[in-house]
């Protein structure tokens, strides 16, 4: 199988959100994807909040790796790994790895010293691809998210 790795284009939008969809279907949270083609463009495109990666396998979007920069108070400027989402039929073919192999790559090229992300504990795979590239899952730390109806109570008290 012939593909490209290569950095997202504006009009790679449309299939980068069918990657979303999907991977948010498969973990039956569907309804909660709110971002729209219209979002993606201006907050990537436009504001620069975001660096997409794309798996191209013969003109189809097939795999996206969406990463921005976050600071640490310990480690200064690090990559944030948002999602890196293969499409179902074609995992296994190593364009999940390419991916992540650029990102890792971005991440080095841009000096940074920790690139994050977050992974279900119940994609055992990802976990054990992750570990045997020397990544840590660090067990004792825990992700918080505050969803929009937190946060309005929060700004009423």
């Amino acid at each position: 199988m012939k593909y490209t790795i290569r950095e997202a284009r504006k009009d790679d939008m449309n299939e980068v959100l069918e990657l979303i969809k999907e991977l948010a279907e498969h973990e039956d949270h569907l309804d909660d994807v709110e971002v729209t083609v219209q979002d993606l463009e201006k907050e990537g495109f436009e504001h620069g909040n975001f660096k997409c990666f794309v798996a191209d396998v013969e003109g189809k979007i097939e795999g996206m790796a969406l990463v921005y920069f976050r600071f640490s108070t310990w480690k200064g400027r690090t990559v944030h790994l948002e999602d890196l989402i293969v499409r179902e039929s074609m995992r296994g073919t190593g364009l999940g790895g390419a991916l992540y192999k650029q990102v890792v790559k971005y991440g080095h090229d841009n000096g940074v010293k920790r690139i994050e992300w977050v992974v279900s504990e119940g994609n055992k795979n990802a976990i054990e691809f992750y570990e045997n590239t020397g990544a840590e899952i660090k067990e004792s730390w825990k992700t918080v998210h505050m969803e929009e109806g937190g946060i309005q109570e929060n700004v009423k008290k």
